[in-house]
């Protein structure tokens, strides 16, 4: 006897097959940054500290009532998180075909309803688009732009003061772009903003985010290979290894190369994070991703017809189905927005 669809397509058995799918993949380069946490409904605020270096403590008199401290450089930052929901269905015609498959040949079957789960799949993958779209934008300068169907674009700013981009980016002109690989000097613009992130908030600067192309441009650059051979670099011919060790031994950084892509809501191919962009950061996190609480978590989880699963922190899988007709829908939701408490100790270049 056949089960009932409802059965075999319940939110629990999507979240297992797509966590089983995807238990060895290599997590987006935000993910590793900004780690997942939950909180209750769409409310979200932190403490953005400017942090500088360490101020002497003041000398007193014995006897005396100790001097307040302000505190100083810290802004608080409130907003309400956006709100993202998508729904696939199979029709009574899927049913339909499913059953005929079962009857003649199983593993047909088998196989017709692994491509039903991973057409489910690809909505929970679209929600960790949605949040590492937003975490590689406040890595370029602070500002989140998401949206573009239905009317519903969410926008926000974390450098409403402008601080940012007066102190921490630096927008190379003229020779000094590295796709003059003649006359450019990386190692010194990199240099100089690592300096510049370290001497104002006593951070150490660790790493270089990347793509490929901005990449490639260090590999053709003539002062870095003469600076490894001073008589013979003009015939160096470098290595990803080799130009990686060289960035790491004279500036201590590492390169991170960041190369994937997504599309937008309309179907559009995007870098996550462009050609002509260098991230400098520190070591750990540089905030978190906050996930609130659906709708359909909040209110499907118990007492209802629906079928709903929570997979990676706070993306919310649920099955139901329709009367009439009959029909079996999927919708994956997420509340999600980054945070990003280590603004300030990053520093952004923008190279060509």
């Amino acid at each position: 006897m056949s089960k009932k669809l409802l059965e075999l397509v319940k939110a629990q058995a999507i979240a297992t097959f797509w966590q089983e799918v995807n238990s060895n993949r290599i997590p987006y380069l935000g993910e590793t940054l900004f780690p997942a946490q939950k909180k209750l409904g769409l409310d979200l605020s932190w403490i953005k500290g400017f942090k500088g270096l360490p101020i002497a403590l003041k000398s007193s008199n014995f006897d005396a009532k100790a001097e307040v401290r302000d505190r100083i450089g810290v802004n608080k930052v409130e907003t309400e998180m956006p709100f993202f929901r998508e729904a696939m269905k199979i029709k009574e015609k899927d049913r339909q075909e499913l059953l005929k498959i079962q009857e003649s040949n199983e593993a047909y079957y088998q196989t017709f309803l692994r491509e039903i789960f991973n057409d489910r799949g690809q909505l929970i993958e679209g929600a960790l688009v949605q949040s590492e779209r937003m975490r590689m934008q406040m890595l370029l300068g602070g500002k989140i732009r998401v949206g573009t169907t239905g009317g519903v674009v969410y926008e926000y700013d974390f450098d409403q003061s402008g601080e940012y981009a007066a102190n921490n980016t630096l927008e190379l002109t003229g020779t000094d772009r590295w796709t003059d690989h003649e006359n450019s000097n990386p190692i010194r613009d990199l240099q100089e903003s690592k300096r510049l992130v370290e001497d104002k908030y006593g951070t150490q600067i660790t790493k270089a985010i990347m793509d490929s192309k901005t990449w490639g441009n260090l590999i053709l650059n003539k002062s870095i290979k003469m600076d490894m051979n001073v008589v013979q670099g003009d015939r160096i011919i470098l290595t990803d290894t080799m130009l990686k060790q060289y960035i790491l031994g004279k500036l201590g950084l590492s390169v991170a190369i960041y190369n994937k892509r997504y599309k937008d809501e309309i179907g559009n191919e995007h870098s996550f994070f462009p050609s002509g962009n260098v991230t400098l950061i520190p070591d750990g996190n540089l905030g978190n991703t906050w996930y609130g609480t659906t709708p359909e978590e909040a209110d499907l989880m118990s007492g209802s017809d629906a079928d709903v699963q929570i997979v990676n922190t706070g993306i919310a899988v649920t099955t139901y189905k329709e009367i009439n007709p009959v029909n079996v829908n999927t919708v994956v939701s997420e509340i999600v927005l980054p945070s990003f408490e280590r603004m300030n100790e990053t520093f952004l270049m923008k190279v060509f």
